[in-house]
């Protein structure tokens, strides 16, 4: 890793009183589990990451986009905005936007304050995005404030992506300056988070409530910082009483023991069983254990964000030992750096196929899964690659697809082989600044395709928006193209009941 992106010193487990064996038990479950694909990991202790890596084609020095992970950052931004006097907690929504209060008359409406957007109770039962933006597509937060709340606010928890990005725009406002400008010299540049991206809507508003692309290490300095109340370098960053309120429980969410889900909520940072975290959609994890001084960073692509959890806690607590206790010892930790060494994504089999691949055009078959995709153009390269071009409309993205390995090209790594018995070629492609998959499968004979997402993107699903943004780079048709994040897909796959 370019030691520009290495903000934390690094040891070894046993230095810091970690089993490492508990971790090589972790990584082994990890990959063993049928839902969870591990995109990266650091485990730090002491301030020191102690064990790192990224399963190839992901890399330490790739962005990965965090989803609702960002939500704990934009947090942040507010802390930051409350300690410079821009804002405060017990500030009505309605104080910040003006220009609505004729419009919005219900009285719980205009007694939510940004401490109820905050912990996830503006008083509403549910989500309210798709209804929000059901009543103004263009201003999402007026579509929000025209919904009356259920119950008083502050009284009743619901994970809710309007109140985050209420937030996100009253700091932008505050500011005059975006959320990554704000945060760029106050958490960014101090704790050494040099390549980011935040997806916008129409009007160049940063999301808040998700977008954020980071490194895995954006991650773990964020979690350290928490860990040390907000402290870095001897500098206090962020208050610690900040981090006190942000970190502790604000409303009940739920009362299942067994779920890290529902043992409730604190200022866009979940409370767990053990500790708390933020988290996104399909495994991105910021988990801050304080007893232990312990933060564990992660991205993947997971279906079951409950069962990753659980496995840390079943060979993770375990390693975690009493000062002076090196656990496994130097044999323990080389065995363990050696397999983080070796982490990969595993490619597609290279089986023969029936028929050769010819150059050409493929047209979706009839039961395409996606019908954005118009066409696949396929160019052989020779007996170990081929170029595949991805085909919606007039937009094009052309992947390489090497036999046998993954080809990493630009923001995408591609794997070729055989299916349904080599009367198939299939072809994956991996988005690496995301957690996603696309599966590809071409008939020879037909010169037909079939494509589906391993897991779909909640954002803009155009192959060629799945990137880190580097510029201001609105999601097409405005806020409303985010109308799936919600408890039904985001909320969903981040382990809430339906």
């Amino acid at each position: 890793m370019d030691p520009m992106h290495r903000s934390l010193p690094r040891s070894t487990p046993s230095a810091h009183a970690v089993d490492a064996r508990g971790v090589v038990a972790f990584l082994d479950a990890l990959e063993a589990a049928p839902s969870i694909e591990p995109h990266s990991l650091m485990l730090l202790r002491d301030g020191h990451v102690l064990a790192e890596g990224w399963w190839a084609p992901y890399a330490a020095d790739r962005v990965h986009l965090l989803y609702s992970l960002s939500k704990s950052f934009t947090s942040t931004a507010v802390g930051l905005a409350v300690h410079e006097g821009l804002l405060d907690l017990d500030d009505t929504v309605l104080s910040h936007f003006p220009e609505l209060d004729s419009e919005i008359t219900d009285p719980r409406s205009r007694r939510i304050r940004i401490r109820h957007l905050l912990a996830m109770a503006s008083g509403h039962r549910e989500e309210t995005l798709q209804r929000a933006l059901d009543r103004d597509p263009l201003d999402l937060v007026r579509g929000f404030l025209l919904l009356p709340p259920d119950d008083e606010p502050g009284t009743v928890f619901a994970y809710n992506q309007p109140c985050t990005y209420a937030l996100s725009l009253i700091v932008q406002r505050a500011s005059g300056s975006s959320l990554t400008d704000y945060l760029r010299p106050r958490l960014l540049d101090p704790l050494g988070i040099d390549d980011v991206g935040w997806i916008t809507d129409t009007a160049g508003q940063e999301l808040g409530y998700s977008g954020l692309h980071a490194q895995t290490e954006a991650i773990a300095a964020l979690g350290q910082l928490y860990l040390q109340g907000g402290r870095w370098e001897g500098r206090q960053l962020l208050p610690a009483a900040w981090v006190e309120e942000a970190t502790r429980s604000h409303v009940s969410n739920g009362s299942d023991p067994a779920s890290d889900w529902e043992q409730g909520y604190g200022f866009q940072f979940w409370m767990a069983r053990h500790g708390y975290r933020g988290d996104g959609a399909f495994g991105q994890f910021c988990v801050v254990l304080p007893e232990h001084g312990v933060v564990l960073a992660m991205t993947g692509q997971s279906e079951d964000m409950q069962g990753v959890l659980n496995l840390a806690w079943q060979h993770l607590l375990p390693a975690i030992r009493r000062s002076g206790d090196a656990g496994g010892g130097k044999d323990a930790d080389d065995t363990l750096a050696a397999r983080l060494a070796s982490l990969a994504i595993s490619p597609l089999p290279t089986e023969p196929l029936n028929r050769s691949v010819r150059a050409g055009l493929f047209l979706p078959a009839p039961d395409n899964a996606l019908p954005q995709l118009t066409g696949i153009d396929v160019a052989p390269g020779g007996a170990d690659h081929l170029t595949v071009a991805l085909l919606e409309g007039e937009s094009r993205l052309e992947v390489t697809a090497a036999f046998g390995i993954w080809s990493a090209d630009g923001a995408t790594a591609a794997s070729a082989g055989s299916a349904d018995g080599g009367s198939r070629l299939a072809v994956d492609v991996i988005f690496i600044e995301t957690p996603h998959r696309l599966h590809l499968a071409l008939d020879l004979l037909n010169s037909r395709f079939t494509a589906r997402w391993e897991t779909e993107p909640l954002h803009d699903p155009s192959v060629t928006a799945l990137r880190q943004p580097t510029v201001v780079n609105p999601i097409p048709g405005g806020s409303a193209a985010d109308s799936r994040i919600g408890r039904g897909t985001e909320g969903t796959r981040e382990g809430f009941p339906n």
